[in-house]
């Protein structure tokens, strides 16, 4: 289980990368419960994780640097199968996937959609997910790589240009 210090960067699945603002102590149920702060970036939001729950919540330190070339692997992958489930159900396999915070994950999300849209027009449910999973994904490789989100952003567009 990873230990973070106020300053740190850590990725809370489903919400993103977060700074971890401090360690406080609250009354949980009862307990006295030691926990991180965190404050979720670009968003007003502020988390606390107990100590005891950072594995179970998935609070992870960002990618390293060949975590970041495994992630572009993924991306650049076209020989993968694409689920030809409906919609409900790709969307509920999608979701598990995204709240894993897993960067793999994600990022196979983003593949499997950006080409699904290249065949066809996405629903408002697929728009969704896949501006999810490239928020998630563009925010926390601008962090990992020190360049900016919108050069992230314009690097992984590129990939999926017809």
């Amino acid at each position: 289980m990873p230990e973070f210090q106020p300053g740190d960067k850590a990725v809370y699945p489903g919400h993103g990368v977060a700074e971890v603002t401090g360690k406080e102590t609250r009354d949980l149920a009862g307990f006295e419960t030691e926990g991180y702060l965190l404050e979720a970036l670009g968003k007003d939001m502020t988390l606390f994780v107990p100590m005891n729950n950072v594995g179970r919540v998935g609070l992870r330190r960002l990618v390293d640097d060949e975590q970041v070339s495994q992630v572009y692997d993924v991306l650049r992958r076209r020989d993968e199968k694409i689920s030809t489930a409906t919609w409900n159900r790709r969307h509920r396999e999608y979701m598990e996937k995204i709240k894993t915070g897993s960067l793999l994950q994600i990022a196979s999300v983003l593949r499997d959609l950006c080409i699904l849209r290249s065949g066809k027009e996405l629903s408002y449910g697929e728009k969704n997910m896949l501006e999810t999973a490239r928020g998630l994904l563009v925010q926390e490789l601008a962090l990992a790589k020190d360049q900016s989100e919108e050069d992230i952003a314009r690097e992984i567009d590129q990939m999926f240009e017809n």
